[in-house]
């Protein structure tokens, strides 16, 4: 079994959500960005609008963000965005 990925997904006011997750995609300015355990470290900027979507165990939880920054390490990834809130697709089974 592969290892899990620590994620934190913060807005400006609240911790949003917080676990262990299979992968990570979020888009930045760059392009969209996907994230598995011992990914290279990076600091990256959000897409104004966008979604960042974490896969864990066959689901996947979706958030759509506006602005902000993510933080990549070796076991983990931190989510800063402006604003956050659960897109309509939560709960989407693969």
């Amino acid at each position: 079994m592969a290892r899990q990925l620590h994620v934190e997904l913060v807005a400006v006011e609240e911790k949003v959500w917080s676990g262990d997750a299979d992968m990570l995609v979020a888009r930045t300015t760059e392009g969209e960005l996907g994230v598995l355990y011992g990914h290279e470290p990076l600091l990256g900027q959000l897409a104004e609008e966008g979604q960042v979507r974490i896969k864990q165990g066959g689901q996947e939880l979706a958030y759509d963000v506006a602005g902000g920054f993510i933080s990549v390490t070796g076991t983990g990834v931190t989510v800063l965005a402006e604003s956050c809130t659960p897109a309509s697709t939560n709960a989407v089974k693969h």
